[in-house]
């Protein structure tokens, strides 16, 4: 049976193994160690990476009978071989891990809110508990008491129990394993069954940030990062503050007034813009239909938009029984449109011609849009178009 250094000496990080067996399958290489710090996948913390005698480690397995598999890519020449843990990934999940048992603890002290799941992600931590009523005030005083368990550096202890000794402990919750029973346990804060890897004391998880919560049916989910990564959040946050206190040139308080007077100004430009389109669209509008020929009307554009195309289309069938076909050279776009006037089905006509034109699009039976791939099969279409309703209507 392979001894499990992440137990026995959490911190070992480099060490001299023997091969015990290496199976090949699927073109990868399952390698069992006389020793291993690679901790495997389980009770929601990632498996370690590295590498075996310069191969690197892909994933760690724990199979049913116990055992410990590496999956490499391929076969080491030697049996004695040099292992390397990935310290920092190691150290990451060892300060998330126990920053997760620390915050779940101040949730039960001050609020009475179990943990439920708990997922250590590549970016974050979450943690759902038994508070539906989460608020900011709470956010607050579980992180100000959180950190204060931090500076106190309280002790973390690891160590098997047996049943009979289980139940002299004030377990956070009782473990489904019945042998090996492993307690992990926060000096004058918890008990808890677990088999992660964990810092020696609270100090070491450096620092816990709640990032933001979300309801969950009758729960709450707590976003959250611990140590290193708490500190990387705040330095790209500082950065990004920095750089917007620059580019607005104020402080990092006045950043907020500065953006929402943006958001104002931008409203006010958006409806500016919205009114001369619309003048903008009765202008063309009343200059197409003096065009009208028989309640057809035509015109293609240069540099329209679909978007402008359809604005203009509703602008025109509002002010008079009209069957108006618009296109664009740019966007290689058409409309056909109507007020209901016209025993046309705009989406049916489109549906039907499109075909030999290369074009693809739909629509209702008053309102209908199409796109073609070259400017060729646009003004193809829009020709035959024009001389199909134009000889219907008897031109």
């Amino acid at each position: 049976m392979t001894k499990k250094l992440y137990y026995t000496s959490s911190k070992t990080s480099q060490w001299d193994a023997k091969i015990l067996e290496c199976v090949e399958e699927n073109g990868f290489y399952y390698i069992t160690l006389d020793e291993t710090a690679f901790y495997p996948e389980g009770g929601g913390q990632p498996s370690d990476t590295g590498q075996i005698e310069g191969i690197t480690v892909l994933d760690v397995i724990k199979t049913e009978d116990g055992n410990i598999l590496h999956k490499v890519e391929s076969r080491p020449v030697s049996k004695l071989v040099h292992c390397e843990l990935d310290w920092s990934r190691r150290f990451d999940h060892m300060q998330q891990h126990s920053g997760q048992h620390l915050l779940s603890a101040v949730c039960r002290e001050l609020f009475d809110a179990e943990t439920v799941s708990f997922h250590l992600g590549k970016e974050y931590l979450t943690i759902d508990i038994t508070e539906s009523r989460w608020t900011d005030v709470h956010t607050i005083a579980a992180e100000k008491q959180v950190n204060q368990y931090i500076i106190e550096n309280h002790e973390l202890l690891t160590y098997y129990v047996t049943k009979e000794q289980l139940q002299t402990l004030p377990v956070v919750k009782m473990p489904k394993v019945t042998e090996n029973i492993r307690i992990v346990e926060i000096e004058g804060i918890e008990y808890n069954p677990c088999g992660g890897t964990h810092v020696e004391r609270t100090g070491e998880i450096g620092l816990i940030k709640i990032l933001k919560t979300e309801k969950q049916k009758e729960l709450t989910r707590l976003y959250f990062k611990c140590g290193f990564r708490a500190l990387n959040d705040f330095s790209e946050s500082l950065d990004i503050l920095s750089a917007l206190s620059n580019k607005f040139n104020t402080g990092r308080k006045e950043i907020i007034n500065r953006v929402e007077k943006l958001e104002n100004d931008y409203t006010q430009l958006l409806s500016a813009n919205e009114k001369l389109k619309l003048e903008n669209a009765n202008f063309l509008a009343e200059s197409i239909l003096a065009a009208n020929k028989e309640g057809f009307i035509s015109h293609i554009f240069e540099d329209s938009t679909l978007k402008e195309l359809q604005y203009l289309s509703a602008t025109i069938v509002k002010k008079e029984k009209v069957l108006v076909l618009l296109a664009s050279r740019k966007e290689q776009k058409v409309t056909l449109s109507h007020s209901g006037s016209f025993p046309v089905h705009c989406g049916q006509y489109f549906k039907a011609e499109l075909g030999p034109f290369n074009g693809r699009g739909g629509g209702s039976e008053q309102v209908a849009q199409a796109g073609f791939a070259t400017q060729n099969d646009l003004i193809a279409f829009y020709q035959f178009t024009i001389e199909k309703f134009r000889q219907h209507s008897g031109e």
